[in-house]
């Protein structure tokens, strides 16, 4: 199931960008060798104290880590015989800090031609902002997204790291793509990617509406049109449904709730007045919604065959049953740091999903080791193989 197991991959990154494509190219079986920072490791881990938080372990697992200083002549000596068994070099820093670490494209291609070189960015490689320091909002701001996201009222910036956890993924993607070209020893691309450019391609919809419509995206623009909602339910829990453009929704939605009598309203009866309405359908179903349980109206929008789901908080998504069915949860015991729990790769390869999971390292774990097979001359494939089997 290890797709990738013949690929070495040297991660030199922080945060979430560099660490999260390194991460897709673990769960797929590459040996991810995370390079850190000694004695402190990436920013992220301390992040809520200790060198372990649930952030640095999120975008981490699958990997091994080693601690170099490549500032120092022994540690930099290593850390371009690692090169020299790589396939794949990832970094997220700011155009220009590479070069200083002793990790420019250049230098390291003068040891491995065949490197497919990754560099992430937060505005570009190039430019008159490129310069810039940026973190997630920053890139979701510049690239009209976070405008998406901003609630009408009380205006603030909420959700997840969008934009990083995003520009990882396509990075691993590209990284795929070049390492597909090359081959096994044809000559390693170079592969530019900022956390811009990458939102701007994952916000596509808003820009072509835009362009062909002329229409300014807002955050109610597409639950408007698809008919989405999401309801309180009598137990304090939340359901969603999204109706989208069928007729047979609205009329199951209306039968699970009773409310048939909706039909003769001029403002619901078609579609395009519930677009133009929604606001009072609102609130007409929030009271509606208020008068059962969350797994009342489950069964009652199941039976009908409403296109919905229990709005779950984390706690619950991965209890639900689908979600223990498809084995979304898996678990793997840290000798030093104890359980560890995260949420599977999403690929099922020959109807199978990849179930093994090795937790997140703790800093310069397998430097010993990285350092004695790099000591033996051996590319690390048999570690890999006894690690990850």
């Amino acid at each position: 199931m290890k797709i990738l197991k013949s690929v070495r991959v040297i991660e030199l990154g922080t945060y979430i960008t560099g660490p999260a494509a390194g991460m897709h190219l673990a769960d797929l079986g590459a040996d991810v060798i995370k390079v850190e920072r000694p004695g402190t490791g990436d920013p992220f881990r301390a992040f809520k104290g200790g060198l372990y938080s649930p952030h640095y372990q999120t975008y981490n697992r699958n990997k091994r880590s080693i601690a170099l200083d490549t500032r120092q002549d022994d540690d930099l000596a290593v850390f371009h015989e690692l090169i020299r068994t790589a396939d794949v070099f990832i970094q997220n820093f700011r155009p220009g800090v590479a070069e200083k670490l002793g990790a420019g494209e250049d230098a390291l291609r003068q040891i491995n031609p065949s490197l497919v070189y990754c560099a992430i960015s937060g505005l570009g490689n190039t430019g008159p902002a490129s310069h810039r320091p940026v973190y997630d909002t920053v890139a979701q701001a510049a690239s009209g997204y976070l405008r998406l996201l901003t609630p009408p009222e009380q205006p603030r910036v909420i959700g997840p790291a969008i934009a990083d956890s995003i520009t990882g993924q396509y990075a691993a993607m590209a990284i795929l793509a070049a390492l597909l070209e090359r081959g096994k020893d044809g000559p390693g691309r170079r592969i530019d990617i900022s956390m811009l450019e990458a939102m701007t391609h994952f916000n596509l919809d808003s820009f072509t509406h835009y362009y062909s419509a002329g229409e300014i995206m807002g955050p109610l623009s597409r639950p408007v049109v698809s008919q989405s909602y999401t309801f309180e339910c009598a137990d304090g829990t939340w359901i969603a449904f999204h109706l989208s453009s069928p007729t047979k929704f609205w009329d199951a939605l209306l039968a699970a709730t009773g409310q048939q009598q909706l039909n003769d309203d001029p403002r619901f009866a078609e579609r395009l007045a519930r677009i133009q309405h929604q606001d009072e359908l609102i609130a007409v179903f929030a009271p509606v919604f208020k008068k059962k349980s969350r797994a009342e109206w489950c069964q009652l929008l199941d039976t009908h065959e409403v296109p919905f789901s229990p709005a779950y908080d984390a706690n619950e998504a991965l209890e639900d049953p689908q979600a223990q069915h498809l084995q979304i949860k898996v678990s793997a015991e840290h000798p030093a740091m104890g359980m560890f729990t995260t949420v599977r790769a999403p690929y099922n390869f020959d109807g199978q999903p990849e179930l093994d999971v090795v937790p997140p390292p703790v800093l310069d774990e397998h430097g010993a080791e990285i350092r004695a097979e790099l000591a033996m001359g051996k590319s690390g494939q048999t570690a890999r193989h006894g690690r990850n089997s």
